[in-house]
């Protein structure tokens, strides 16, 4: 048998993506509670046929059900338990159903509450050619048998016409997945770009994209419908026994809504998307005939179908924590479809005839376990930064001009909430300086904007403090560094400095400009001992900081060393009464465990023997009731255990957070005293000492004579885009000539137009590659 395929152009796109966010709680279908969780609706369209098998498939009543029966096989015997009945219990039954009545049926609500900002779904399953891609395309040479995607596009841009209070953007995507590879359908347009990567499904926290899908932006109706029959061109179709144009891959056509109102006031804008899945039919070879290439496809179509089930039958059990989302590309890209936040509705076609039967109900269990997975339809809502900025600024004035009426009712005129000028930031400087040097009590606060400049001023003080000390040590000392051997030498020659490197004091009469030699130094006099308290002298090189930290802890940081070890006791303490708890607790379990074994075998022994009850009481004897007494007191111990347990973890926890907060301020308090004990020059000592405006701790030693520089780079700004386009005469006629001859009405000429232009586009690139080859030739 001859196959046939439709050509295909070369894959290209930009950035795209569809699927359904879980973000804000949102609404359901009319009729059910908004927020809450709600089942997928599961519809049945019966293909229409002469010889349907009216003994085997009946419907129900209520048109909600559908019994499926078959005669036993009487070639297994007489003992045979061969299921004979099944029964599915749907939300409707179509049959002999025009397309108007299918899409009033199934889609209208799902795309008019897609406006509202609520994402939808729906998808069209069954075997091959049950009428999978009538349902959702229908038959594009005729209106009337326009299928749920074109009236659904029709659906959003007449609702937008009666929306004019709000500006409504329209975008589509047309994806295909085909043997487990991602195609754009739209990719043949002039105007997308040739995409170098293949596309790859992305998850993110808003959902899953299609990046390299590439999304079109329609203004009008007859746009829409143009990409529409774009993408259907370029289709996979192949023919077999079962259908003369069966679909070879699965396709995915999203409709990306995104409404702003129109109001300047109004910030917050929703989004909202809509995937129309038209799946490919499974089938059985032995049935469809397949063959070469033809056979490949079916493979992996019936492939990803399998493992669409499996996904669905996990969804539908409460109990199961993972769902196997990424075993083929068609699950992971309806991720977020499959009971995500989004309005889900499943159409499963099914043939009428007895010799399908069995595919039949295969389609028909699938709808039913597809009808236990539930979803969470939520609103979509967005907020434009820029009109948020706009409005702020707006509210921010109108606020500075209350607070100005309240001041001025309150006798607080004084009160300004300008920036500070220079006057002001001065005064402030001023009574931060008197202050610090102790003949200002207190800084009165009259605003939040003076506090923050009042700290500001703080740090500028602290800043000018820092440049006084360097330079004063600067003007009044040469520096030297230690490691220039050079410089040592030089003014060890000079006799500033002795053998050991320790510099020479001034003597009297004698001005050398290094410092004040102490007085046993002092030409002609003799060291006299003195029994008075005498400080000890600073070391050459300062000790490594393990010894200097236990003789801190010995004497300056004794009492913080003191609170330390306290604290650190009673967590010790605390933890090891937890520990023991611990054991008590896991004890007891244990005890609990053997009783409830003992008990259980008592009851089973009980069992046996019969049971005895006197007036509606049951008797026990005496063993069970006192396992029973046993049991409800290790209970009860159990219970008091691990409410002390929980008790002393409460205790250990605030235990351990004073640990760390005396740990934290003893190595503090010693890398003070350890600096400004053997790091900062002894020259500086004297800044240091009660009573001068620097205290302890005040100046960090890498900033003592520390210079910063600081960098910045401004980025290069982008340089914009230019696009433009152009139109057709000839077209313009034609239109005007199809509104006065189409029977359909006004509806359908946004239809016939698209349709025509796809039409004209594509007979002219075939005449084109024919002279080319012409040409060639």
């Amino acid at each position: 048998m001859a196959t046939l395929y439709t050509a295909r152009q070369p894959r290209v796109g930009s950035v795209g993506g569809f699927g359904c966010g879980r973000r804000v709680p949102g609404a359901s279908l009319p009729g059910e509670r908004m927020g809450t969780r709600k089942k997928v609706h599961t519809f049945v369209r019966v293909k229409p046929t002469d010889d349907f098998a009216h003994e085997m498939i009946r419907y129900g009543d209520d048109k909600r059900s559908i019994d499926i029966h078959l005669k036993k096989d009487i070639r297994r015997g007489v003992v045979n338990n061969q299921q004979t009945d099944w029964s599915f219990k749907l939300d409707g039954v179509l049959h002999d159903a025009s397309q108007d009545l299918v899409y009033e049926t199934v889609a209208k609500d799902v795309v008019s509450q897609a406006l509202d900002g609520y994402n939808g779904t729906i998808m069209c399953y069954g075997q091959t050619g049950a009428g999978k891609t009538y349902t959702m395309t229908g038959a594009t040479e005729n209106y009337k048998h326009r299928g749920i995607l074109p009236r659904a596009l029709q659906q959003v841009f007449r609702t937008i016409e009666e929306r004019p209070t709000h500006a409504i953007t329209v975008r589509v995507s047309y994806l295909e997945i085909y043997n487990e590879s991602l195609f754009d359908l739209l990719s043949t347009l002039p105007y997308v770009g040739p995409s170098v990567t293949p596309m790859t499904i992305v998850e993110n926290p808003q959902g899953v994209f299609i990046k390299g899908l590439s999304v079109h932006l329609t203004s009008q109706e007859e746009d829409a419908f143009s990409l529409l029959f774009e993408g259907e061109t370029n289709r996979i179709i192949a023919s077999h026994t079962m259908n003369k144009n069966s679909s070879r891959s699965h396709c995915i056509f999203t409709i990306y809504l995104e409404a702003h109102s129109r109001t300047l006031s109004e910030e917050k804008y929703i989004t909202s998307k809509i995937n129309l899945v038209d799946l490919a039919g499974s089938e059985r070879l032995g049935k469809s005939g397949s063959e070469g290439r033809v056979l490949k496809e079916a493979t992996c179509i019936n492939k990803s179908l399998s493992f669409l089930e499996q996904a669905i039958i996990a969804l539908g059990d409460q109990k199961r924590d993972h769902i196997p989302f990424r075993q083929c590309k068609l699950t992971h890209a309806l991720k977020d479809s499959l009971g995500g936040n989004c309005n889900m509705v499943l159409v499963t076609n099914i043939y009428g005839e007895a010799a399908q039967l069995e595919e039949t109900l295969s389609s028909l269990r699938f709808a039913s376990r597809m009808k236990l997975v539930t979803t969470q339809p939520a609103i979509n809502e967005k907020y434009d930064t820029e009109r948020m900025v706009k409005n702020l600024e707006k509210e921010l004035a109108l606020l500075k001009q209350e607070l100005a009426i309240h001041d001025s009712l309150t006798n607080r005129t004084f009160v300004t909430y300008d920036p500070m000028d220079e006057i002001q930031i001065a005064e402030i400087n001023s009574q931060v300086r008197r202050y610090l040097e102790g003949t200002l009590d207190e800084i009165d606060i009259i605003d939040l904007r003076q506090i923050k400049e009042v700290f500001n001023q703080f740090r500028v003080v602290l800043s000018q403090q820092e440049q006084e000390v360097e330079s004063t040590l600067r003007r009044k000392y040469t520096l030297i560094d230690r490691n220039d051997f050079a410089a040592i030498s030089a003014v060890q020659k000079v006799g500033l400095v002795d053998v050991d490197g320790h510099l020479v004091g001034e003597t009297e009469g004698q001005n050398f400009g290094l410092g004040v030699a102490p007085f046993s130094t002092k030409p002609g006099k003799k060291a006299k001992s003195k029994k008075t308290f005498k400080e000890p002298l600073r070391p050459d090189t300062p000790p490594s900081k393990p010894v200097a930290f236990e003789e801190f802890k010995n004497e300056q940081g004794s009492e913080i060393n003191r609170i330390f070890k306290e604290n650190k006791s009673i967590l010790n303490e605390r933890r090891k009464r937890a520990s023991e708890t611990t054991q008590r607790i896991n004890a007891i379990k244990r005890e609990i465990d053997v009783t409830k074994e003992a008990l259980n075998f008592q009851k089973s022994l009980r069992e046996k023997q019969g049971e005895y009850e006197n007036k509606g009481l049951m008797i026990i004897d005496e063993e069970e009731f006192l396992l029973i007494l046993k049991l409800k007191d290790l209970k009860k111990q159990y219970r008091s255990e691990y409410q002390d347990l929980r008790d002393l973890r409460a205790e250990i926890q605030y235990c351990q957070h004073l640990v760390d907060q005396c740990r934290h301020r003893l190595l503090m308090e010693f890398d003070i005293w350890y600096n400004e004990s053997f790091v900062i020059p002894e020259d500086m000592q004297m800044a240091l000492k009660p009573g001068s405006s620097i205290r302890p701790g005040m100046v960090p030693v890498n900033r003592i004579v520390s210079l910063m520089a600081v960098c910045v780079v401004l980025p290069a700004s982008p340089q914009p885009a230019q696009a433009g386009g152009q139109g057709e005469d000839d077209q313009d006629k034609f239109s005007q000539l199809q509104q006065r001859v189409l029977p359909e009405g006004p509806d359908s000429i946004s239809f016939y137009n698209a349709k025509v232009k796809t039409e004209q586009k594509h007979n002219y690139l075939k005449t084109m590659m024919g002279l080319q080859q012409a040409h060639r030739k």
